[in-house]
């Protein structure tokens, strides 16, 4: 999986047979729990492209049915794949959009609760030079589903891998209310905010146009976010506008994960 020139391209096509040598991420549609699925496959010799290509399909296919789950999350979670080296990657949609799975055949996850906590990777150092494996891409994903009220799960493959399962409640669903004596933690963060602090701690430094490419926001909105999170000594602004967490940032993130 050696990344090749920039100007390499995801293909997409129906299911066929595996020959043609390359890493491949298989996207299953179900429409219906009585019908075989419609089956695309996405292949690349760059893994970001690939990871990208796919997160892209499956995010679109499950909005086309209706479905909640925002790209961030899906993204997060396949990129994960590469962890399994792509072995038998499959991303399926199920329940209207509604629900994501994303399988694999690889090692599998040992220590799932450490898993989703933030600065936890097993990224080797060759998988550092494919994906950014800082440990944050997992619990960023639960984090956004957390913000729609919705679950992200993670299981034992049947045989070997691991299966991340996200799951988006109905319109009508809400996140469950915190206990009434449960003391509030960390700095209040509107969601938007905790959402760029979150994406900061996974990129390891981000600037206005990455936020606002990110999150689907325009560039005003993501400045005006980090400049506000800058003023409360939640990130530094280092170099070239991009900025980096801080010691309060870190903390903070840690009070969203642990709210």
């Amino acid at each position: 999986m050696t990344p090749v020139p920039e100007a390499a391209q995801a293909t997409v096509d129906i299911a066929g047979p595996r020959d043609s040598g390359l890493p491949e991420i298989r996207v299953a549609v179900y429409d219906s729990p009585l019908a075989a699925p419609r089956v695309l496959v996405v292949r690349a010799q760059d893994v970001e492209e690939l990871v990208s290509e796919a997160a892209s399909r499956a995010y679109t296919l499950a909005r086309d049915l209706g479905g909640r789950i925002p790209l961030v999350a899906v993204r997060e979670v396949v990129e994960n794949l590469a962890h399994a080296r792509f072995q038998d990657a499959v991303i399926s949609i199920l329940d209207s959009g509604n629900t994501i799975r994303v399988s694999d055949r690889g090692p599998g996850i040992a220590d799932k609760e450490r898993a989703l906590q933030p600065g936890f990777t097993t990224a080797t150092a060759d998988l550092r030079r494919l994906i950014r494996g800082v440990g944050a891409g997992l619990p960023l994903a639960r984090e956004q589903m957390a913000l729609l009220g919705g679950t992200l799960t993670i299981d034992d493959n049947l045989g070997a891998g691991t299966v991340v399962t996200l799951t988006a409640h109905t319109e009508g669903a809400r996140v469950p209310a915190r206990e009434p004596d449960a003391p509030a933690r960390g700095p209040d963060l509107s969601p938007r905010q905790k959402k760029v602090l979150l994406l900061i701690a996974e990129l390891g430094s981000a600037g206005p146009s990455a936020v606002a490419k990110e999150l689907g926001v325009s560039q005003s909105t993501a400045y005006r976010e980090l400049r506000m999170l800058e003023r409360r000594r939640l990130v530094d602004n280092k170099s070239a506008g991009r900025r980096t967490l801080t010691e309060e940032g870190i903390a903070a993130l840690g009070a969203v994960f642990s709210a």
